[in-house]
């Protein structure tokens, strides 16, 4: 048995070891060890990044997006122009088996925006060009053009998607997706995803013009502060934090059964802890990485995380709140809700009933996502090759430039800018590997099967960092410090000392982590296995607008073998049609998220 030790006790959970692979014949209940099989050879000890089910079933969605002025949300107040999925907010949820085909068609109806859609924690394996990344793997889908994007779920667990050109998601292009596959945790119900997001009432261009503006910030004094969210919304729901209007989102527990839960954080900037008063959450995967059940009162969940959490209905019937809190420095996300909450009621209780224990606040995490989880699949490391020398780091700085008055986010001095007529996959079609500068492209060797990278930030803004095409293994980071604006200096990586202390075997890894205000990260992953352009950037998308990304460009020998690249060519020739029509420039890095 495990055992973790939570709220002064010591609580068992089911061993995996009693759950070892099968060759079940079907996908099955999740009950006893049900839970950990799917089909014939799989299971939740089966390395997705090495094998994974063809089903041959394929999902078809249409996606149509447009543009409302004076949209009214979930809240009840009036949004301007939100952009929005078929009419609503969220988009379509997505819901698949482990190892069918998801297929998208994007018709763009907005009427001066181009568009794209990334499958946030998809690998693409071999799929680069399904990416939906504007600039990097293909080029803005134009007013009145459509793309379809096909790939395989080649993993299991939680996600979502979003446009990822401007700040477009920020204004309501989002959704959410749930592949099915094996648990490492039994359950009797599922519940589904659950997105939690900031929501502003203004549009995501001018919060960015504003924010680009060192002469007109949000916060008075600081250069490039973002605006405190005008609501957080738990599953597109809550009341107006300011007078009438909306409603609370609802989770509905049934007595003495376990459900599962798909938390994820769709937001632009805010982050928070979830907790949900009286109960415990049982955590069996990050991001869509399966780990070894880890019982706790509060998650933290940064901005593009996902988490997959067991709640068991063991309290007295009634209404409980679900509680975000923000984190006490403010550097984090800030909302003129004070107190964002949802309801998990247990069925039977009174409908209208509000919680009335508003539970304790839980421990301030400092915006660090450290919890000590473990993953079912073992991978680690090789400690040798990793030096940590200054060509294996990335470092984020902040910068004003009085000379155009703007704000730029930096890495190792560069904000990225990219063109939105020649996406990164062009140049490789054209055969020259030759980019500017400011593209930020780094060609990770091919004779390494590892990358290694310290991602050292010498600003007290943390920062939520997401690799595309690939998981990394979070080997070590420096403490979050609580106060991190007030630190007179950044804690710096030293190799001499710090990289005895990094964790090789069997480190948890995942798609999106925390690096610290004025800390580091170390990080590594598989550099030779996935041909394409990958985008690593903070998922915040005001600081992507201002140029806080690199691109790694993974065996541009092999790229061309792998996938059809001519697939992008008629997009990029509709946009290069529009593009000399667009009424809007590109005033920023225009790889924002």
């Amino acid at each position: 048995m495990h055992f973790h030790k939570l709220l002064g006790g010591l609580v068992p959970l089911v061993s995996l070891a009693t759950c070892a692979p099968t060759d079940a014949t079907a996908a099955v209940s999740h009950n006893q060890c049900a839970h950990a099989r799917w089909t014939r050879g799989f299971d939740v000890h089966t390395d997705w990044e090495e094998r994974w089910p063809i089903t041959g079933k394929t999902h078809i969605y249409n996606f149509e997006i447009t543009e409302v002025d004076e949209f009214v949300g979930p809240d009840g107040v009036a949004k301007h122009n939100a952009m929005l999925i078929n009419g609503g907010y969220p988009g379509p949820e997505i819901k698949v088996n482990w190892g069918d085909r998801i297929d998208v068609t994007v018709t763009n109806k907005l009427e001066f925006n181009g568009t794209s859609i990334h499958w946030h924690g998809f690998h693409q394996v071999n799929s680069n060009t399904m990416d939906g990344v504007s600039g990097v793997t293909e080029c803005p889908i134009p007013p009145g053009g459509s793309k379809k994007y096909s790939f395989i779920a080649t993993q299991y667990g939680t996600s979502w998607y979003h446009s990822h050109i401007s700040s477009q998601y920020t204004n309501g292009i989002v959704g959410t997706i749930q592949v099915d596959g094996p648990s490492s945790y039994p359950y009797d119900t599922d519940l589904g995803t659950f997105p939690i997001s900031d929501w502003y009432y203004d549009t995501a261009d001018h919060i960015v013009t504003r924010m680009m503006d060192p002469t007109n910030p949000f916060r008075p004094g600081v250069p490039g502060s973002p605006p405190p969210s005008d609501n957080l919304l738990f599953n597109g729901k809550n009341i107006n934090p300011l007078g009438p209007g909306g409603e609370y989102a609802k989770v509905k527990l049934a007595a003495g059964k376990r459900h599962r839960l798909r938390l994820i954080n769709t937001s632009a900037d805010n982050t928070f802890s979830i907790s949900i008063v009286g109960h415990t959450m049982t955590v069996i995967s990050a991001d869509f990485v399966p780990v070894v059940p880890y019982p706790t009162d509060q998650i933290y969940i940064a901005v593009g995380q996902r988490y997959d959490v067991i709640i068991e209905a063991n309290q007295p019937a009634g209404a409980y709140w679900m509680n975000a809190t923000f984190a006490a420095s403010g550097l984090c996300g800030t909302s003129c809700n004070p107190h964002p909450a949802a309801i998990v009621t247990y069925e039977g209780t009174d409908e209208n009933a509000l919680p009335t224990n508003p539970g304790t606040p839980p421990v301030d995490t400092y915006c660090s996502d450290d919890l000590p989880l473990q993953p079912v699949i073992d991978r680690s490391a090789p400690a040798t090759t990793f030096t940590g020398t200054p060509k294996d780091t990335l470092s984020v700085s902040l910068e004003v430039r009085d000379d155009i008055s703007k704000v730029f986010w930096e890495v190792n001095g560069k904000p990225v800018d990219v063109l939105w007529e020649k996406p990164t996959l062009q140049y490789v079609v054209e055969g020259n590997l030759t980019f500017p500068d400011n593209a930020n492209i780094i060609e990770l060797p091919e004779d390494n099967e590892w990358s290694f990278w310290v991602i050292q930030n010498v600003s007290p803004i943390p920062h939520p960092m997401h690799l595309h095409g690939h998981d990394f293994l979070i080997l070590g980071r420096s403490d979050a410090l609580p106060d991190p604006a007030n630190a007179t200096s950044p804690i710096l990586f030293n190799p001499a000392t710090d990289a005895a202390l990094l964790k090789y075997e069997r480190p948890l890894r995942r798609d999106t982590t925390m690096l610290p205000g004025f800390g580091w990260l170390v990080i590594a992953f598989r550099s030779n296995a996935n041909p394409g352009a990958w985008n690593f950037h903070c998922h915040i998308p005001w600081h992507m607008s201002q140029g806080l990304s690199v691109k790694f460009l993974e065996r541009p020998d092999k790229i061309a073998s792998v996938m059809d690249l001519d697939y992008i060519r008629p997009n990029c020739e509709s946009w290069k049609t529009y593009a000399p029509t667009d009424r809007y420039a590109k005033l920023d890095s225009g790889l924002r998220v």
